[in-house]
C-alpha cells in the first residue's frame, strides 16, 4: 500500500489533521498511509489576505479542504466552478492540462493533487495579470 511521501527540509512544518507539525534538525520523509488524510505543507499555504487573484482563490479553496476548515462536498463544486471558469480564459495546451489533472483529482477527491495542478497556474496568471495592468 503506498501513500503520501513528504519530503521535509529542517524546521518545515506541515499540518496533518488540523495538527501542526515541525521537523527537526535534519532532512526527513514522511509517509502518510491513511488515506484522505487532511494534510498541508505549510510552505505551500495561501494566506487569506492573498487570495487576491482567480487562481488563488480556487487554490485557496483546496487549501481550506486540506486543512480541514471546509465541507469536502462544499468545496468540491465551488472548486469544479473555478476550474471551469479558469478554463475559458486560460487557454493555452499547458493550462489546458494543468486544468484537466486538477479537474480530475477534485472528481476523485484527492485535494492535495488538485491544489499542486492549480499552483502551477500561478506563474502564468501572474505573467498575464501583469501585461493587464501595464
Amino acid at each position: 500500500m503506498t501513500g503520501l511521501v513528504l519530503k521535509l527540509g529542517p524546521h518545515e512544518r506541515v499540518l496533518i489533521n488540523g495538527a501542526v507539525i515541525e521537523n527537526g534538525e535534519r532532512r526527513s520523509r514522511l509517509s502518510i498511509m491513511t488515506p484522505n488524510a487532511n494534510i498541508l505543507r505549510l510552505r505551500d499555504a495561501i494566506h487569506p489576505e492573498e487570495v487576491n487573484t482567480p487562481v488563488r482563490r480556487v487554490c485557496y479553496i483546496a487549501q481550506l479542504v486540506l486543512s480541514g476548515d471546509i465541507d469536502a462536498k462544499l468545496a468540491k463544486q465551488q472548486i469544479l466552478r473555478g476550474i471551469e471558469q479558469l478554463s475559458q480564459v486560460l487557454t493555452d495546451h499547458d493550462s489546458r492540462a494543468h486544468l484537466a489533472f486538477a479537474s480530475q483529482a477534485v472528481i476523485e477527491e484527492q485535494y492535495y493533487p488538485t491544489l499542486k495542478a492549480l499552483r502551477n497556474l500561478l506563474p502564468r496568471e501572474e505573467r498575464l495579470m501583469a501585461v493587464v495592468s501595464s
